[in-house]
């Protein structure tokens, strides 16, 4: 579904400030495939996404989704194929519209617009269905500004309308860092049952080592721009933090230096 190969990345390059965010980079996932990214902060996680998202242009590589090169297509261009949610709830929803408002955007995302009345009696119904299964009470609400959403509730519905027309890939960039614990836990629930039931392929990004561990069937982490472990199946569920945090000293020839994913 997804193909990266020897995609590099080097901002500001030939100054002082030049950064290789990505260095030569190979990955390939399988449809269906529920890949959480982990890494220090810098190692590339966010920029491999960015790629794939179209956010900057690649320097070398080609990107493949789907058998289709996408490697110099424009951002809008790549949003008919993806999902994204961000870190921030205050991102990938309009704040001033309505709930109802939101996801008929969502719904038409990537199709040609019409001066067709903007949401027909099946479509709220749809909706309805949709927001009940949050289990947030929003389907009580459907004309409520999002504005006026919790950061929790914001980033359910921006999971919701991510995934409202079933994208060729789901990119989740760290999209319950912002929230607490226990609203985090209940997006991260949310989101195991939306991508099992729609069988989405998935690249979650995550500084939080035991959900990176829990979640999805393939974990890699990145350091320095490159992938430097790629575990799957019965030995990413049987692995521990301290199996990663040792894994990373061996291959990096460092210690782990990023509090949040130690605290984590």
């Amino acid at each position: 579904m997804l193909t990266l190969s020897h995609v590099s990345k080097t901002f500001n390059a030939g100054t002082i400030n030049e950064k290789r965010a990505l260095v030569d980079c190979n990955l390939h996932l399988a449809p269906g495939d529920f890949v959480t990214i982990i890494g220090g902060n810098g190692a590339g996680k966010s920029t491999l996404m960015n790629m794939v998202a179209g956010v900057y242009p690649i320097d070398a590589g080609t990107i493949t989704l789907d058998g289709k090169n996408i490697s110099r297509l424009s951002e809008p261009a790549r949003a008919k194929y993806l999902g994204r949610v961000f870190q921030d709830p205050m991102m990938g929803t309009a704040a001033d519209m309505q709930i109802i408002e939101n996801l008929a955007m969502a719904k038409r995302r990537g199709r040609a617009r019409t001066l067709a009345w903007g949401v027909t009696r099946a479509e709220k119904e749809e909706y309805a269905d949709r927001l009940r299964e949050l289990g947030l009470g929003l389907e009580k609400r459907p004309t409520a500004k999002v504005g006026l959403l919790s950061g929790g509730q914001r980033q359910a519905l921006t999971l919701l309308m991510a995934t409202l027309t079933e994208p060729k890939l789901l990119l989740l960039d760290e999209h319950t860092a912002a929230l607490d614990p226990k609203t985090a836990a209940k997006v991260l629930d949310l989101t195991e049952k939306i991508v099992a039931e729609k069988n989405l392929t998935t690249l979650m990004v995550t500084h939080n080592m035991n959900d990176a561990i829990r979640m999805g069937n393939r974990l890699i982490m990145m350091h320095e721009g490159r992938i430097i472990y790629d575990v799957r199946g019965d030995e990413k569920r049987s692995l521990t933090v301290k199996d990663l945090l040792q894994k990373f000293e061996e291959v990096s020839g460092g210690e782990l230096a990023n509090d949040r994913m130690l605290l984590s």
